[in-house]
């Protein structure tokens, strides 16, 4: 099993372009921005878009459901998977695949979102468990 309980995850670094994104963190929802141009789906969520760079962009929620695009187990003190999930929506997240036998995950694995918490006072951070 994978020891995301046991490890400690720093709390992230909040300022004006990523608040919004923290506090519905606090709240269990994720975050991804949405191109009102070409109703394209992006992340990490900002205030233009990636495909247009024009500021006509939404924040939505994402359901939180994908799929493991790519996957490496990092076989160190404290082992753990490194991974891009590409979620549902269509954007891929880089992450933590956790709470699981590292050993068990394949590419196309469908994964579901977990909050981990951080170091103190800290918003929570995304991360994927297998589905």
């Amino acid at each position: 099993m994978t020891p995301a309980a046991d490890r400690a995850i720093p709390a992230p670094a909040i300022d004006p372009t990523n608040k919004p994104f923290w506090e519905a963190a606090r709240e269990g929802r994720l975050l991804i921005g949405l191109c009102g141009d070409t109703g394209r789906h992006f992340f990490y969520p900002r205030g233009s878009s990636p495909f247009t760079l024009s500021p006509n962009v939404t924040l939505v929620e994402s359901k939180g459901a994908g799929v493991i695009y790519a996957f490496s187990v990092m076989r160190v003190a404290e082992p753990y998977a490194i991974a891009y999930v590409e979620l549902d929506e269509g954007p891929r997240i880089l992450t933590n695949i956790v709470d699981c036998d590292l050993d068990g995950l394949r590419i196309g694995q469908r994964v579901a979102l977990v909050w981990k918490p951080t170091v103190g006072d800290g918003a929570p951070v995304p991360m994927f468990v297998p589905a």
